[in-house]
């Protein structure tokens, strides 16, 4: 969960964090990309709500996939548009997809674990949420700085939503192999 927590939130902060920087790049003006993040955000928290919902429902893990899976359809999204609206678009959906993820980590740990480990654990994951999210926005500026493109930096958040995607596939298989043999 640790490096699940990390590498979404590296993927999840190269837009929130350089959104207007991209903007700018492409002639838009920070005005619009401030607009962008503002959006990014207000999405995100109906997100949160939604995904709460949703967990109630499939549970903190399946919710996690779900979020993980619509955060790199975004990032994916990001790459052929490069309009003024698609990228208003964009920006929503990704808010959207995005703002439920890291809620979804405490309800794994709660689902998953003994209340006498929860708070060590909680903390912990989310500590590595809040890593990714410093080292997602600091490595997009490195490999902005070294290409000269923020296309490169979207596929680097593309690559770490893939481990992020491919670790939480490996726990939803651990957990069914575990209740198919207590089934047994």
């Amino acid at each position: 969960l640790f490096i699940a927590g990390l590498s979404c939130c590296v993927a999840m902060s190269m837009p929130q964090v350089h959104i207007v920087a991209y903007c700018t790049d492409l002639g838009f003006g920070a005005a619009q990309g401030a607009q962008m993040l503002s959006l990014m955000m207000a999405a995100g928290i109906a997100s949160r709500l939604l995904s709460g919902w949703v967990s109630d429902h499939i549970g903190g893990l399946r919710t996690l996939m779900l979020g993980s899976v619509l955060q790199g359809v975004a990032l994916l999204l990001f790459l052929p548009f490069d309009g003024l609206v698609p990228l208003y678009v964009v920006s929503g959906l990704f808010g959207l997809f995005q703002g439920g993820i890291v809620p979804s980590y405490a309800l794994i740990v709660r689902e998953y674990f003994t209340p006498k480990e929860a708070g060590a654990r909680v903390g912990t994951v989310l500590m590595a949420t809040l890593l990714g999210m410093a080292l997602g926005g600091w490595l997009s500026g490195v490999i902005f700085d070294f290409t000269g493109s923020y296309k490169a930096a979207f596929v680097n958040g593309i690559a770490f939503n893939l481990l992020n995607v491919s670790i939480v596939l490996f726990l939803l298989y651990r957990v069914r192999a575990a209740t198919q043999v207590k089934l047994a």
